[in-house]
C-alpha cells in the first residue's frame, strides 16, 4: 500500500491552465475520489500521477519517494480505463497474464497468481473464456484482475463505470468497493458522476477549473460545502441571495451572502390562497419525487419522499416552501 503526496502541481496547455497548485495527501490503503465536471482537469491530474503527462511544476510523491521525473513503467501504478482496454483476442487468463508475461514471471508462479486474483475478482469459472463473451460488469472484473495481479502500490480508475447500464453500474459499484477494501490497495477514482464519488470514497477532493474547491469525507462535502460551486456541484443545492432568502424563508444571510438549501431540506406546504409559489415541473422515480417550484422569480428544486403526504402534489398546484432544519449553511457569494 502506498501513500500518494501531490505537492504544488500545475500544468499548462499552451496559455491555458489546466491545473493549478493542486495539493493532495492520500493516506495508505484509502479509496480516494477526484471529482467534478467536464474539463475540469481531473483526466490531465491522473495522467499526471500515471506519468503519461508531465506537470510544469510541483512534485508527485509516492511513499516520500519523487516519482515526478520517472516513467511509467516505474511507478508500480496500475491503471483501470474506461472501456477496459482488453485483448478481444485473447481468453481471460490470457488477458490477466499480459502484464506478468512482460514482467517475466516464472509460469508456475503465473498461474497461481492469475487463479488467486480470478477468485479475488470471483471469476474462476470463466477463467478460459473469450473476453468478448463477458457481460460489461465482467470484462470490468478482469480489467481489474489484470491490475491487481502485478501487484502495484497505487490504483488508478479512469471513470470506470461510465460505459455501463444503470443496473450494472450499481452492481459493479458495490462489487468494487468491496474489492478495494478486501485488495487494500491504495485508489484514486476520477468520475463527474458526484454520487459514485460519493458512494464509494473514503474521501473526495472536488475540483472545478482545474483548482482544488474542497477535501474531505463525502459527508463534509455533501452536508459542509465551502462554496456554491460544491454545494451545487455535489449536493445540487438551491442557492438563493440575501433577497430571496429573507422573502421565501424569513431567513437573513448578510450582504453578498447565499442561503444554500439542499433539495430534500424544503417542505413544499399547499397554499391556495396566497399563491406564492407555484409546481412547475413533477419527475416520479420510484422512491422519490422531485419538484420544480417558480416561486418570487426562484426556480427551486425539491426532494420528497414519494409515500409522504409532500410527495403527491401535481403540476400547477400552489405551494408555500418551509424549511425542515434549522441548521442552515450560509456561504460566501
Amino acid at each position: 500500500m502506498a501513500n500518494l503526496r501531490i505537492e504544488n502541481l500545475t500544468k499548462n496547455f499552451d496559455e491555458h491552465t489546466v491545473l493549478s497548485d493542486i495539493n493532495l495527501n492520500i493516506g495508505q490503503g484509502e479509496f480516494f475520489s477526484i471529482v467534478g465536471p467536464s474539463g475540469c482537469g481531473k483526466t490531465t491530474l491522473l495522467r499526471i500521477i500515471a506519468g503519461l503527462e508531465f506537470p510544469d511544476s510541483g512534485n508527485i510523491f509516492i511513499n516520500g519517494k519523487d516519482i515526478t521525473s520517472l516513467p511509467p513503467q516505474k511507478r508500480r501504478i496500475g491503471i483501470v480505463f474506461q472501456n477496459y482496454a482488453l485483448f478481444p483476442n485473447m481468453s481471460v487468463f490470457d488477458n490477466i497474464a499480459y502484464g506478468l508475461r512482460i514482467q517475466k514471471t516464472e509460469k508456475q508462479d503465473l498461474e497461481s497468481k492469475i487463479k488467486s486474483v480470478l477468485e479475488i475478482v470471483s471469476l474462476s469459472h470463466k477463467i478460459h473464456n473469450s473476453v468478448t463473451s463477458l457481460s460489461g460488469g465482467e470484462q470490468q472484473r478482469v480489467s481489474l484482475a489484470r491490475v491487481i495481479v502485478t501487484e502495484p502500490e497505487l490504483i488508478l480508475f479512469d471513470e470506470p463505470l461510465s460505459n455501463l447500464d444503470y443496473t450494472l453500474r450499481i452492481e459493479t459499484r458495490n462489487e468494487l468497493k468491496r474489492l478495494q477494501r478486501d485488495v487494500g490497495i491504495t485508489s484514486v477514482y476520477v468520475t463527474h458522476d458526484q454520487t459514485e464519488a460519493l458512494a464509494l470514497s473514503d474521501r473526495v477532493a472536488v475540483l472545478n477549473k482545474g483548482v482544488v474547491q474542497q477535501t474531505g469525507t463525502p459527508d463534509d462535502v455533501y452536508y459542509h460545502p465551502v462554496n456554491n460551486f460544491v454545494a451545487g456541484f455535489i449536493g445540487h443545492a438551491n442557492l438563493f441571495d440575501e433577497k430571496s432568502s429573507e422573502k421565501i424563508f424569513n431567513v437573513k444571510t448578510g450582504k453578498n451572502k447565499f442561503l444554500a438549501l439542499l433539495p430534500e431540506d424544503i417542505i413544499p406546504v399547499k397554499d391556495d390562497v396566497n399563491k406564492t409559489g407555484q409546481i412547475t415541473e413533477v419527475q416520479f422515480t420510484g422512491f422519490s419525487v422531485e419538484y420544480s417550484v417558480n416561486i418570487f422569480d426562484n426556480n427551486v428544486k425539491i426532494l420528497c419522499l414519494s409515500s409522504s403526504d409532500t410527495g403527491k402534489f401535481k403540476d400547477g398546484e400552489y405551494v408555500t416552501l418551509k424549511l425542515k432544519s434549522d441548521n442552515l449553511t450560509i456561504l460566501d457569494g
